[in-house]
């Protein structure tokens, strides 16, 4: 037997006791029948109970098939629904299409799921592009988007929460069933997709022999890759539709099979298809056992996540050495400075932020709902209350573009930024922790709490890379399962029912807080020093995108020199975390609006990319105060909205 079926058959041991000791009482339920009249214990059990238990095999085997497509198609062990925006891109569709298109439901909730998850799949393909789809890159874009569509769906729900708080809950993957009717569904299309993946499962196989082998046996690959992900796209959104998303189910059910050391891609399918499906019920018989009456209101999702965070942080040293890096900043196509001389973009990007500061001071709405410029008896009166704000917004710009600009020279991959370190899910779960226990009452107390939680994940992510010389990937790589962590423990929170979590999520979407003077201004003046402790590392962050052979030729310290910019990166990212929230994609836009203007020069660099995280929060944050007006929009929220469309913008101009 081999190692595949072993783990096959322990895990099928292991449900079956769980299965005997939960259902155990329920047995002579079931053999006696239905009684006459109305029977609860009877109704319960096979509408309920049973139904549940069917929908975690079904979703669990097609998230596991799903998983083994992706990973074999696109040649990335860290492929999955989660970690490329699949299932987040199917939450954001069904949060958007029940607020402002309900009608469209007439057409399915497939329909609706499966267009968010194919737009999700295409922009983190689109983004990943230009790195010839390398595992990092697929990785990080589609964590981008996943936090993209997350923080859309967070705020949705945020503005309405009267309609989709229930929805919030069930996005966080709940099984919890009332009838057979979806379960029904969800095996009938199953059923209608599954031939075509066992269609696929020999061809795909060809592709372990390599692509230039692959297309020697006259192998179409672009167009199996493309059918392939296609489909696993169709098994997820079905998915996603039926119960939400349900955490790295896709991802851990491939790799656990390819551990116990499944060689031929016929039995790593069929191995994850099993392990899926046995691994979620596993799962939530478990937490049913333990929540007890409670196991309606906890997510299954969100545990299962909370499982493989710590999975994913195991295989990262496994990971890591099969994948390849590109080095993006070296790229021989820089574009030409398209101010004209050097020195213009500095004083241009400093006049645009000097107005635009001036216009987020002077500039606001009335309270009949016009428009005005601040009166002198205004300054007075207003004035007070807005400088700290602003000052506040610039202050995290300023800290988060130069952590993104760190970031992208350290890893050498445009798609890194102060949001995927981990050091703001750091912060935010610190700040979750502290506000459930009564902790984090005042805005010191929530900045003490975030800062905390940073500066532990900082010292973890240490202490994971210090072994491999603190290689940016991973860094990022940790990231991802920090970040993946923080989204279950916040769904578990908000499935609790307690009005709190809909405080944290206001966070977390960037809803600006009361900011006292004198925190606005301790504020700026650390993000000076860390402007300032950036330059003093110049020459280093010129050289280190030549590469570590060429790095080290010209006598960098490579293993010093990483490490120093991370805690850099890292500190000013907790420092601008309490400000604005952790998801604002600052850090990730304003390095490549500098490129974009042509700044190449190190220093340059890094002071205009703070420059440019300045103006697009400035600008952020009087938006959302102006536009809803009397209502205030989040400022994170605002930001990433504006924020995205200009970076594939950016981006597409790169690649032309």
């Amino acid at each position: 037997m081999g190692g595949a079926a072993r783990l096959v058959l322990i895990m099928a041991v292991l449900a079956l006791g769980l299965g005997t000791v939960f259902l155990g009482p329920s047995l002579p339920v079931l053999w006696r029948g239905k009684m006459a009249g109305y029977d609860a214990e009877w109704m319960v059990l096979v509408y309920a109970t049973l139904p549940r238990l069917a929908m975690a095999l079904l979703c669990g085997a097609a998230l596991g098939a799903s998983g083994a497509l992706l990973q074999q198609a696109l040649r990335n062990p860290l492929a999955s629904p989660t970690t490329l925006g699949i299932d987040a891109g199917a939450r954001l569709a069904l949060v958007i299409v029940t607020l402002f298109f309900p009608a469209m439901f007439g057409w399915g909730r497939d329909v609706v799921a499966l267009a968010g998850s194919g737009l999700a799949a295409a922009l983190v393909f689109a983004l990943s592009r230009r790195q010839d789809f390398s595992p990092v890159s697929l990785i990080l874009s589609g964590l981008l988007v996943s936090l993209y569509c997350g923080a859309l769906a967070a705020s949705l729900t945020l503005v309405e929460s009267r309609y989709l708080a229930s929805l919030f809950v069930w996005g966080a993957g709940s099984l919890s069933q009332q009838s057979w009717n979806p379960a029904t569904d969800l095996a009938l299309r199953l059923a209608i997709v599954a031939p075509f993946a066992l269609l696929l499962v020999r061809p795909l196989a060809l592709l372990d022999l390599g692509e230039a082998a692959a297309r020697g046996l006259g192998l179409n690959v672009s167009t199996l890759r493309l059918g392939a992900v296609a489909l696993a796209v169709l098994l997820a959104a079905f998915v996603t539709s039926a119960v939400g998303s349900l955490g790295f189910i896709g991802l851990v059910a491939p790799i656990l099979v390819r551990l116990a050391g499944a060689r031929s891609f016929a039995s790593r399918f069929a191995g994850a298809t099993a392990v899926g499906a046995l691994l979620l019920l596993i799962t939530d018989l478990a937490v049913q056992l333990l929540a007890g009456a409670a196991a309606d209101f906890l997510p299954t999702g969100a545990v299962t996540a909370l499982l493989g965070s710590p999975i994913l942080l195991w295989l990262l040293p496994r990971v890591t050495a099969r994948m390849r890096r590109v080095e993006a900043m070296a790229s021989p196509r820089a574009p030409q400075p398209i101010l004209g001389q050097t020195w213009t973009a500095p004083l241009v990007l400093a006049s645009a932020l000097l107005a635009l500061v001036a216009i987020a001071l002077f500039v606001g709405r009335t309270p009949s709902g016009g428009w005005e410029v601040l009166s002198p008896a205004g300054l007075v009166d207003i004035l007070p209350f807005r400088w700290p704000r602003v000052l506040a917004m610039a202050t995290a710009g300023l800290l988060l573009g130069t952590a993104g600009f760190l970031l992208q020279r350290l890893s050498g991959n445009e798609m890194a930024s102060p949001e995927i370190l981990g050091v703001s899910a750091g912060a935010t779960f610190a700040m979750a922790v502290a506000l459930f226990a009564g902790l984090a009452q005042t805005a010191l107390g929530v900045t003490v709490a975030a800062t905390i939680g940073a500066g532990l994940v900082l010292v973890l992510i240490l202490l994971l890379a210090r072994r491999s010389g603190f290689q940016p990937e991973r860094m990022l790589l940790a990231g991802i399962a920090l970040a993946a962590l923080l989204d279950a423990v916040v769904g578990v929170l908000s499935a609790a029912g307690d009005p709190r979590a809909f405080q944290l999520l206001s966070w977390m979407t960037g809803a600006a807080q009361t900011i006292a003077p004198a925190s606005a201004i301790i504020s700026f003046t650390l993000a000076g020093l860390g402007l300032i402790a950036g330059l003093l590392f110049m020459r280093w962050l010129a050289i280190l995108p030549l590469g570590p052979a060429a790095a080290l030729g010209l006598g960098v310290p490579l293993a010093t020199a990483r490490a120093l910019l991370l805690v850099l990166a890292a500190v000013t990212t907790a420092i601008a975390t309490p400000l604005v929230g952790p998801l604002t994609f600052v850090g990730l836009i304003a390095p490549h609006l500098i490129r974009f203007l042509g700044v190449r020069q190190a220093g340059s660099a890094l002071v205009l990319s703070g420059l440019a995280g300045a103006a697009i929060l400035v600008t952020a944050d009087w938006l959302a105060r102006s536009i809803a007006f009397p209502f205030q929009l989040p400022t994170g929220l605002v930001a990433s909205l504006v924020g995205a469309p200009i970076l594939l913008w950016l981006l597409q101009r790169r690649n032309a």
